[in-house]
């Protein structure tokens, strides 16, 4: 092996190749090198350079390496190897030797800033050339030897991932739980066993240091089922000051008290002062959060429910008696005793937690319903007596309807809450007054989305107020400190694009014996279940499926196909009215082109403009907008319209596009009723050219009229490149054209759609 590699790519991939058959022919080069660094091979973690000018800096990589695969609970190899390509030296290091720094945090890329490193002596230098040497590198690359890394706040979420991975029946006690308390489960942490020969046993006597990651350890039914309620410190701080505005409102003389039914381990009451926690009622239904709540605040709380840990009140991961949603809860005589006084106000504190069953998150992981208990409880069944439709699937929904039901009494009760607009906006589950209010990122809520969620003070006073402002906060995640205040609007909708603007029309001539198409507009699979009879009409152009009020999921929510979707819930568009109905479509593109935090879950889809609009439709002010919104329903990536030959015996042909080689389609003969401005020409110019660039292509078919999607699907075909790693284009002009026409359609979008989308309340 004394070949000179010119790119470091290379000689990993003959590396692997000369050395894989003799370690372990089964293994590929995807599986050694799946968490993103050269490779790990049994218990080694290989680098490769083309010529190492610093072992030390390389070290450092290495190390850096191993400290990603700890935070992730990924067991950490015994060796680290180094190889020298070029040279065909292989430089072996003891992971054990390096544990202080393995166990760091470090930021940016693993290559950079790596100089001035002191690391030791390697353990052994092998010229691999030789045979002898290559027989001993053979020897150490098949070792699966480990080293033990400490538990801590930086990893243990990731060992808890992988362990209910590797036990997935197992709970969060069989994990975490400690000799503390009446249930002494002593969980993995304490007494390795699945992990027994990957981390050290954790010997913190309880699991206060994990308080702020509790949510997160939970199993992933229980996580599913309890939702997630954390809030960042800095959140807290600011929800505590619509606290003290509700305290001011406490009359002269009166007692107060300030609940929170979802405290979990206490982080939405740390920043209360020491008089205001002597007020406060607590309570979490989670076992371990209970106990963490316990010693963070029990001793300056006025009562924790349950006070103190008897031996039944472990169940099953709960706390028994702390369920809010239970009868048990609502009646507790603790809480009874100051809703009764007249001369006690009561103060709602909360971040109730978020979980939605109907939610795709659930629906993927097949546990929907065994992660929706609550759906049974008592507050549930309850507020379904008296709230209709889709608002009783949220968990968050049950907490806000029952705060106001059974907890506040008086007009000077004050609720502080946590949760996405929603409830007050689209669901019109309370109408109170509103007081004060906040919009915060959900990001910093232990999700990974970008969304508003409000933190609201009402007052318990009916309002049919319409629209309210709040007042906006990011936080920097390089300072931890606020972002730059942001007003924010939100107003209530009424109406639904279902009710006011869907075609339910039926003809005549409709033929009951057409086919069904998926998501992406082909064919439905046989053995599917279909919801909806075919309808086969030649002034059908397509079908159209725009799904509730919020932006959740808006791929899925949003559908413009062919033929009809298998799932129903939408109408077919025709041809002498389509264009009135494309508004729809471009507004269920929003959140695609607007991904700032303030606007998922706060603005939405309404109708309410619905009666305005067919006016000024009817009466042609409209023309030139609903023009727009052809031409952008054209080039914009949901539509997935397709052209194609029908199991049936028909030929569909995708009309909502603008390639003419086969003559011209229905939107493109509308479209020449437009003056184009200098982006539209762009955009026409630019589809022409992307037609005669697939006309080049092996997957083109002259039979067909293409859309950006299908163009997308069948023609902008890749593969990833052995040797660098990277996708190359088969088509890479079709691929340079259509990312300039993605670029293209979200500025028209921005500029051209949306300012009238607003006008017309299709988004508001």
């Amino acid at each position: 092996m004394s070949e000179k590699y010119t790119t470091e790519k290379e000689g990993q991939l003959d590396f692997y190749n000369q050395f894989l058959p003799r370690i372990n022919p089964n293994l590929t080069i995807d599986e050694i090198i799946a968490n993103n660094n050269d490779g790990v091979l049994n218990g080694n973690l290989i680098e490769f350079k083309l010529l190492v000018r610093d072992l030390n800096e390389v070290l450092f990589q290495c190390i850096k390496y191993l400290s990603a695969l700890r935070v992730k609970g990924t067991p950490i190899p015994a060796n680290i190897v180094i190889v020298d390509l070029n040279s065909t030296n292989a430089y072996l290091y003891e992971a054990e030797d390096y544990l202080d720094s393995i166990e760091k945090i470090y930021n940016g890329g693993a290559s950079k800033n790596n100089t001035g490193f002191i690391g030791g002596e390697p353990k052994q230098k092998l010229y691999y050339s030789n045979q002898v040497e290559a027989e001993k590198l053979i020897s150490i690359l098949k070792e699966n030897n480990f080293t033990k890394i400490h538990i801590d706040e930086n990893c243990i979420v990731g060992w808890a991932m992988s362990f209910y991975k590797e036990k997935p029946t197992a709970r969060k006690e069989d994990f975490l739980g400690d000799e503390k308390g009446k249930h002494k489960t002593i969980g993995e942490i304490r007494n390795p066993t699945v992990f027994k020969d990957y981390i050290f046993a954790y010997e913190g006597e309880t699991n206060v240091k994990f308080n702020y990651l509790m949510d997160k350890l939970n199993d992933t039914i229980l996580k599913k089922n309890l939702g997630a309620f954390y809030t960042h410190t800095l959140y807290a701080q600011k929800a505590v000051e619509l606290v003290r505005k509700a305290i001011a409102r406490v009359p002269a003389g009166n007692d107060y008290i300030i609940l929170d039914r979802c405290a979990g381990t206490g982080n939405l009451e740390s920043a209360l002062s020491e008089e205001e926690l002597s007020h406060c009622i607590v309570s979490t239904v989670e076992y371990y959060e209970y106990k963490v709540l316990q010693e963070l605040i029990g001793s300056k709380v006025r009562h924790i429910i349950p006070p103190y840990e008897e031996s039944n009140t472990f169940n099953a991961g709960l706390v028994n008696g702390a369920d809010a949603l239970s009868k048990e809860y609502v009646d507790n005589e603790v809480i009874k005793q100051y809703l009764d006084n007249p001369k006690c106000t009561v103060i709602l504190f909360e971040n109730p937690p978020y979980a939605e069953t109907t939610s795709i998150e659930h629906q993927k992981t097949g546990k929907g319903k065994e992660s929706s208990t609550w759906k049974q409880s008592f507050v549930v069944t309850e507020m379904k007596k008296e709230v209709r439709g889709t608002a009783s699937n949220d968990l968050g929904n049950a907490f806000i309807w029952s705060a106001f039901k059974f907890y506040l009494r008086q007009s000077t009760d004050s609720y502080i809450v946590f949760s996405p607009v929603k409830y007050w906006k689209a669901q019109h589950l309370i109408n109170k007054k509103f007081l004060d209010g906040y919009a915060f990122n959900r990001r910093h809520f232990h999700t990974n989305i970008d969304a508003c969620i409000m933190c609201a003070l009402w007052s318990n006073e009916d309002d049919d107020i319409t629209e309210f402002d709040l007042k906006g906060f990011d936080i920097d995640e390089k300072t931890h400190l606020f972002t730059n205040m942001i007003p924010i609007s939100v107003k209530r909708i009424y109406k639904k694009y279902s009710e006011n603007f869907y075609d339910k029309r039926i003809f005549s001539s409709d033929l009951q014996d057409s086919i069904l198409a998926g998501y992406d507009g082909r064919v439905a699979k046989e053995g599917v279940k279909c919801s909806l009879k075919p309808i086969f009409n030649e002034n059908i152009l397509g079908y159209m499926v725009i799904d509730g009020s919020n932006f959740d999921n808006p791929d899925l929510m949003s559908v413009l196909i062919r033929v009809g979707l298998y799932k129903g819930h939408g109408f077919y568009i025709r041809e002498d009215n389509y264009i009135e109905k494309l508004p729809m479509f471009a507004a269920s593109r929003y959140i695609t082109y607007n991904r700032e935090w303030t606007e998922r879950a706060r603005i939405m889809k309404s109708a309410d403009g619905a009666e305005r609009y067919f006016e000024d439709v009817k009466s042609g002010k409209l023309k030139e907008f609903l023009l727009k919104c052809l031409l952008f329903t054209c080039i914009e990536m949901q539509n997935h319209c397709r052209s194609f030959n029908g199991p049936d015996g028909r030929f569909y042909r995708n009309e909502l596009c603008l390639d003419t080689t086969r003559g011209e389609t229905v939107a493109s003969k509308d479209l020449l009723k437009l003056e184009p401005n200098d982006t539209e020409e762009k955009i026409l110019s630019l589809y022409e050219s992307l037609v005669n660039h697939i006309k080049e292509t092996k997957e083109y078919n002259s039979d067909f009229t293409y859309g950006i999607y299908q163009i997308f699907s069948e023609i902008d075909t890749s593969y990833v490149d052995e040797v660098t790693g990277k996708t190359v284009y088969n088509n890479l002009q079709v691929h340079s054209d259509l990312q300039a026409m993605k670029e293209l359609c979200k500025e028209y979008y921005n500029a051209e759609i949306v300012p009238t989308l607003f006008e017309y309340e299709f988004l508001k």
